[in-house]
């Protein structure tokens, strides 16, 4: 390409080790670790790395590059952070995305061969690659040698590797415009995966090679006479027809080898725009053009940024002649695409960036990179989706429905102004990708520009759409609104994103909360005169830890007027003889009363304590107990007696921090015997284990409803096909629990069931 390489540092600027000094270090560290390892082709890594590093110097890369392409491989040989100490960041980075696209043949193994499979694997490797077009090159580039290796080797790849080749990677290429790797990459996955018509094809074409090749030269020789007759300096050379992309042709337009018109085809390079229109009149005067066979991608370029003129005449024979004609510029991107410009890094690697315009420029150049990764990825996913179709047609119901969607429709990828992707469900909005980029800048959101114009934030966004969000200034008091939540609005498609608004909205709930509570307990530090009374303290005698859920109580009215008056009034004289404990002294304090509300109900805990009359219990959340089991107490600060079972490890550790304050406790006769049942009912925790399937959750609840029990809570995990789940029911008692829980092990798939 006439192009030397360039080292490049992070910055931009031009490293100091010599031109190839790099790679050859990194080959030799490589062989110094992986020796004589091999990949799964049976070819040594050295061997694939020197090949692999051949193709890229064509296209004129950068030395972090080719070191990269001496270091993909084996990971377990050569660790990644080994990498980074002694070839830099740089070089660490392409390593390692390179080594993440090369783990997507297994991912793709476990997933499955259909669309789905193929779509997580897209997803994962346009994001490794979105980044730096650099990883692209040494994808495409290691895979071409490895197919070149088996062609060369006569033995066959796996037919994965060849598939994926010709459904992701020569598309991709394509897409790039990198067009001597789509030919040659088509070529050879499709005499792996079609080896008949492979070599009947190219049977066909050798019979007639000499034929066309004499003919080839003729019409070479009389064009570059004309073309010098007029004036025009120009190249002009035969062009070789592919056979896949011979194939495609024939398949797709339904004609025989005799019938394809750019079988004979010559190629006319030349210096400027306006020689490649004067060239096409000399074609025209020395051939009949062919009508309709006329394209001019120099005025209309491709989507790929292809340009070229072409044109199909009728040669002295009466057969068709096809005729391509460029200048040398159009050239080097018809062979090599992006590769044939791109610097491999943002502006200013290779020539000085100079002023805001030429950022703006490479800017623009990135970005239109990126929308080339998704147009690609969005085109293959759709291909892969409507193969999967077809196939699934024939096994369609009667109505004849496919039972396959396009593989890539649930996920969307739209980019930053600094050409970052994002990678977001389908449908989501700007605020979705606000909350993606930062919450910071979610919380402050205010409007969206999308490809440069505003839009509503929630409008829908598209692949390969660039979204700039504009934000409030960062005061403290900006957030969302309500509306976001608001479902039938439509401002927020992410779960992610609504969480994270809900997360916003319960926080300044706290924070309200907080203060009301805080204004609650001063105004009644204030009526009793204890202002000196530090908040800490009274939080202590209320029984929390901290101030901040205090105040929430007070302010939620978990505590009522009351009781947060007598807490601030403090024990009254004489309590050390009541029994409960004292600060200073470290005697039991007393213990408020069991409120009258509760034993109105008659749905108390059913618990006595021994020796003393109306004490408030609980039990303990930590073992949950039930009669008849066997219970102890343990006096709390503030919350009274906290009932639990013998042999609950959490009371034992309390007994031996503090024994005198555990206390004998039972069950009430009203517990254990007598009372409305309906009214008797004390949760329990249960634990079950089963192979998970298609309505088991349904089946052992149904269990617990046929026993008349409330479940209350579910928690559900499910892991390599096994089901854990947690439910709190209300029962009456620990038999009634034990027969539950026989009857749930006799449930379907059920591997164990208990209480916990």
């Amino acid at each position: 390409m006439g192009t030397q390489p360039v080292a490049v540092g992070e910055s931009g600027a031009e490293l100091s080790t010599p031109p190839g000094d790099l790679t050859q270090r990194a080959l030799a560290w490589a062989a110094d670790r992986a020796g004589e390892a091999r990949g799964r082709s049976g070819e040594r890594h050295l061997d694939h790395a020197r090949a692999t590093i051949a193709i890229l110097r064509e296209l004129g890369v950068d030395e972090a590059v080719l070191a990269a392409a001496a270091l993909i491989s084996p990971s377990d040989r050569l660790p990644l952070r080994e990498i980074g100490a002694e070839f830099g960041d740089e070089v660490e980075r392409l390593v390692d995305s390179m080594r993440q696209i090369q783990r997507l043949r297994e991912l793709h193994s476990v997933v499955g061969a259909g669309a789905q499979g193929q779509a997580e694997t897209l997803r994962r490797m346009l994001l490794a690659m979105a980044t730096d077009i650099r990883v692209v090159l040494l994808r495409l580039a290691s895979r071409l040698h490895t197919l070149r290796y088996h062609a060369a080797q006569r033995r066959p790849p796996d037919a994965a590797i060849a598939r994926e080749t010709l459904e992701v990677l020569a598309p991709l290429a394509n897409r790039l415009g990198l067009w001597q790797f789509k030919w040659e990459l088509e070529d050879l996955a499709f005499r792996f995966l079609d080896p008949d018509t492979y070599r009947e094809l190219a049977r066909q074409l050798e019979e007639r090679r000499a034929e066309r090749e004499a003919f080839v030269e003729a019409a070479m020789r009389r064009l570059r006479a004309e073309l010098a007759a007029v004036g025009l300096r120009a190249e002009v050379s035969g062009r070789p027809k592919h056979l896949y992309s011979i194939y495609s042709k024939m398949r797709s337009k339904r004609r025989a080898l005799d019938e394809i018109s750019d079988l004979r085809a010559l190629r006319v390079i030349v210096d400027t725009v306006a020689q490649c229109y004067a060239a096409l009149g000399v074609v025209h005067s020395i051939w009949t053009q062919v009508p309709q066979e006329f394209d001019d991608y120099i005025a209309r370029p491709k989507p790929n940024g292809y340009r070229s003129l072409h044109t199909v005449v009728l040669a002295d024979d009466g057969r068709p002649l096809e005729v391509q004609i460029r200048t040398a510029e159009m050239h080097r991107f018809a062979e090599y695409g992006v590769a044939s410009h791109w610097r491999y890094k943002e502006r200013g690697a290779g020539a000085p960036v100079r002023g805001a315009r030429a950022a703006e420029a490479g800017q623009d150049e990135r970005i239109a990179w990126m929308r080339q990764l998704l147009a690609w990825q969005r085109e293959v996913g759709q291909a892969l989706g409507s193969a999967q179709a077809e196939g699934a047609a024939g096994g369609a119901g009667a109505a004849g429905q496919p039972s396959a969607q396009p593989a890539l429709d649930d996920r969307i990828y739209v980019l930053t102004p600094q050409a970052r992707v994002i990678e977001l469900p389908a449908g989501a909005t700007p605020i979705d990708f606000a909350y993606h980029v930062h919450t910071s800048l979610g919380h402050r959101c205010r409007g969206a520009r999308v490809d440069g114009h505003m839009v509503p934030l929630n409008t829908p966004l598209q692949s390969g759409q660039t979204v700039e969000i504009v934000a409030a200034k960062e005061t403290g008091h900006e957030g969302p609104s309500r509306d976001w939540l608001n479902p039938q609005l439509g401002y927020v498609r992410s779960p992610r994103t609504r969480n994270k608004v809900r997360q916003w909205f319960n926080a300044l709930e706290l924070e309200r909360a907080t203060a009301a509570g805080r204004e609650r307990v001063e105004r009644v530090l204030q009526r009793e005169g204890r202002t000196a009374l530090a908040f800490e303290e009274l939080a202590r005698r209320l029984g929390f830890e901290a101030v901040g859920p205090m105040f929430v109580a007070v302010a939620r009215d978990e505590i009522g007027p009351r009781q947060l008056e007598e807490a601030v009034r403090g024990p009254a004289p004489g309590a050390a003889a009541a029994g409960a404990p004292d600060a200073d002294s470290g005697q039991p304090a007393v213990l408020a009363p069991r409120r009258r509300a509760r034993e109105a109900t008659g749905r108390g805990d059913g618990v006595l304590v021994v020796g003393i009359d109306s004490l408030m219990t609980q039990l303990a959340r930590c073992c949950r107990p039930l009669p008849p089991d066997g219970i102890v107490g343990f006096v709390t600060k503030g919350h009274g007696v906290s009932v639990h079972r013998d042999g609950c490890p959490t009371f034992a550790r309390m007994a031996d921090r503090a024994p005198e304050r555990v206390i004998e406790t039972a069950w009430g006769e009203e517990a254990l015997r007598g009372g409305d049942a309906r009214l008797r009912r004390f949760p329990a925790d249960v634990e079950v284990r089963a192979a998970d399937r298609p309505g088991l959750l349904r089946d052992i609840t149904e269990v617990f409803a046929r026993d008349r029990l409330n479940v209350t809570a579910v928690q559900t995990l499910s892991r390599q096909q096994v089901a854990s789940m947690r439910f709190t029911v209300e029962v009456p008692d620990a038999t009634q629990l034990a027969r539950t829980l026989a009857a749930v092990r006799d449930v379907n798939g059920v591997i164990q069931a208990r209480r916990r």
